[in-house]
């Protein structure tokens, strides 16, 4: 079991990382809300993680906060949940908002994440309710800022789209949304990836 890494990330594709320890390349996949908290590309990084084997495939999945892991090994254990949509969830939201969805019963949140039906966000609701508590009072920090300079808009845009039909959103879904909340204040596709999510979730 492979429970935590530490080491350089070396590449960032949207849900995909590749962290290098000790000559090895580990690859991994990783929320959108662990993603906008990655450093900078050649910098020192680490997660926890969480090992799944299956018949045909190993797949490791990432985590910088371990209320996200704890909160994606439950949501796997749900009916219905595989690690796939685990991780759309958590690219949706955080531990923490997840927590306040179940809280006031929002199957309207859920329900806009791709992948997820209302009978599973009805079952979602009903198994978390009581698995959640701890993480009520916990509000989540800040998103860094960045300071990176600003990418090609073209780039960004692409970029972006890529990232939401990773997670399960239709292509044209995926470009109406990020053209409309693209503007001159984003300046790279991680911030245009965020405002897309919250746009689609909140819609």
């Amino acid at each position: 079991m492979i429970g935590r890494i530490r080491g350089t990330l070396v590449y960032k594709q949207p849900p995909d990382i590749l962290v290098e320890v000790g000559g090895v390349g580990y690859e991994l996949q990783v929320p959108m809300t662990t993603l906008f908290q990655l450093p900078a590309l050649g910098a020192e990084v680490a997660l926890v993680t969480h090992f799944v084997v299956r018949e045909d495939a190993q797949l490791l999945y990432g985590f910088i906060d371990e209320r996200d892991r704890s909160l994606f090994r439950r949501l796997i254990k749900v009916s219905g949940v595989g690690p796939k949509l685990a991780l759309t969830i958590l690219s949706g939201m955080d531990a923490s908002s997840f927590a306040r969805c179940v809280q006031r019963d929002d199957v309207s949140s859920l329900v806009a994440l791709p992948g997820v039906g209302k009978k599973t966000a009805e079952r979602l609701l009903v198994e978390m309710r009581d698995k959640l508590r701890d993480w009520l009072e916990q509000t989540n920090a800040e998103l860094p800022a960045g300071g990176a300079a600003i990418a090609p808009v073209a780039d960004m845009v692409a970029d972006a789209e890529s990232a939401l039909i990773a997670l399960g959103y239709k292509p044209t879904e995926a470009a109406k949304v990020v053209a409309a909340v693209n503007d001159e204040s984003i300046a790279d596709s991680e911030e245009l990836i965020r405002r897309a999510l919250k746009s689609m979730v909140s819609g």
